[in-house]
């Protein structure tokens, strides 16, 4: 276990171009990152090049071995990571928040060293026996957002390193010391040269998409890059797993409570501050019960504490980057000048440093309102109301996207019906946004493709392999 500050000290660039990382909380120095450049990277991709077959050779049971030891290194410098975490994102360290993302990083590398993926017989018949391998890709791009950074960052190399891949990361431009600080943790345990974060700018992520050497690339982000990287990817022919922007519907049904459901509604949409792609971020709520809902909701969002993540007390914090606070603010404005109803919140306080935005919900809007049909990745939630249940599901599928959605009834039975016509890669039922290590995970429609977590998100990181005789 390391200090905070002997933490930063190891990820301290010592020399080239660096910049100065801001706690969005607060506009203090959280410290410097490099300014890696594609030179950096090239040395990066041969290193993982020259150590990724030793690693391979290993075989599942060695590799899981040391993806276990590297989850006991998080959990030993844990604390750090997430006051790190806390000051260069801005989530704060308690609630669904920094604390609880660093001890996701340590949980999903367990379930992914854990995971079984045995060679399938897909026919044996007596005269012909096929068997399904799955072999490891070679060296693997992963390109992470600025909301999760270390949870994500987990999500997309604890497989390729569980299927006998090196690993070579970009992370977000907004967050780079903590995915430094986490890899630094991690190979404590692992080989020289097989996990390297590289923390460049477009042009880096650019030539990473489009590099001969890389033999996929997993990107969690806007659809909009998403494309981008499906064109830069294209003349290698590169493998994809694309976990794309989202915009997710809830549905909440006649016969709910909306004062049982209404914490989980909270935590659905607001979490990390609305800054998470499978968030709740259009609700849509049954005429009979739509004032009780609205009133339970609000009640529930106006005693949560927003502030400086360090602060013990606080669960909501800053929006991360002034460039996201804008698009928020634009967005509730909209709504406003609309004659939609305020319900809490919109009135941020300028003279308040940092980047605070306070919760937000927003009721009596129009289901084509920019603060419905465009994600707001942030702490507004507009309320649409509904009269008939074939009305709600065809305003929830009428956008472009489909990551994730869900569905509040006191007849979970009922509700799978309604979850069934949802054009989404995951519906939930009386939750959202509940990911699980062990459950597949993925978009619909433009929200990206592939799947990630338990047995395939293994084989998303393989070759697949027919042995045939």
């Amino acid at each position: 276990m390391e200090t905070y500050d002997a933490l930063l000290a190891a990820i301290a660039p010592t020399s080239g171009e660096t910049r100065t990382i801001l706690d969005p909380a607060t506009g203090q120095p959280v410290g410097q990152a490099p300014v890696h450049t594609v030179e950096d990277l090239e040395a990066a991709i041969a290193a993982a090049a020259t150590a990724q077959p030793g690693w391979a050779v290993l075989g599942h049971d060695a590799r899981s071995a040391a993806l276990l030891r590297a989850a006991d290194a998080v959990e030993r410098s844990a604390e750090e990571l997430a006051r790190l975490l806390s000051r260069e994102q801005g989530k704060p360290l308690n609630g669904p928040n920094a604390r609880f993302e660093v001890g996701a990083c340590a949980a999903w590398l367990r379930v992914a060293a854990a995971t079984v993926l045995e060679a399938e017989t897909v026919v044996d018949d007596g005269e012909t026996r096929a068997e399904l391998h799955y072999r490891p890709i070679g060296v693997v791009g992963a390109i992470g957002p600025w909301n999760w950074p270390m949870m994500i960052t987990v999500w997309q190399l604890a497989p390729a390193l569980r299927m006998g891949n090196a690993v070579v990361i970009k992370p977000s431009e907004y967050t780079p010391l903590s995915v430094l600080a986490l890899a630094h943790v991690l190979n404590q345990e692992l080989p020289e040269g097989l996990l390297s974060v590289v923390s460049g700018g477009r042009d880096v992520g650019e030539a990473l998409a489009s590099h001969p050497g890389i033999g996929k690339i997993m990107f969690t982000g806007s659809t909009a890059t998403g494309k981008a990287i499906i064109k830069s990817s294209a003349d290698t022919v590169k493998r994809l797993t694309l976990e794309l922007g989202g915009n997710d519907a809830g549905i909440v049904l006649p016969d709910a409570d909306p004062k049982a459901i209404a914490e989980g509604l909270f935590w659905g949409a607001f979490i990390n501050t609305g800054q998470t792609c499978a968030a709740l971020k259009r609700l849509y709520v049954h005429d009979a019960i739509y004032d009780a809902v609205c009133e339970a909701l609000t009640s529930v969002a106006a005693a949560m504490p927003m502030g400086n993540g360090l602060d013990e007390n606080n669960v909501l914090g800053p929006l991360q980057n002034r460039q996201q606070f804008d698009i928020v603010s634009r967005l509730v404005e909209a709504a406003r000048d609309s004659g939609a109803r305020i319900l809490l919140g919109g009135n941020p306080d300028q003279d308040q440093p940092g980047h605070f935005y306070p919760a937000t919900i927003v009721a009596d809007i129009d289901n084509s309102n920019p603060l419905v049909a465009e994600e707001q990745f942030g702490p507004a939630l507009p309320i649409i109301r509904y009269s008939t249940v074939d009305e709600a599901v065809a305003m929830a599928n009428a956008l472009d996207v489909g990551l994730g959605a869900s569905v509040w009834s006191a007849d979970p039975a009922e509700a799978r019906k309604v979850a069934a016509r949802i054009e989404a890669g995951t519906v939930w039922i009386n939750k959202h946004g509940a990911v699980d290590p062990r459950v597949p995970f993925g978009g619909a429609k433009q929200s990206g493709y592939g799947l990630e977590f338990g047995v395939e998100g293994l084989k998303a990181l393989g070759v697949p392999q027919v042995i045939n005789g």
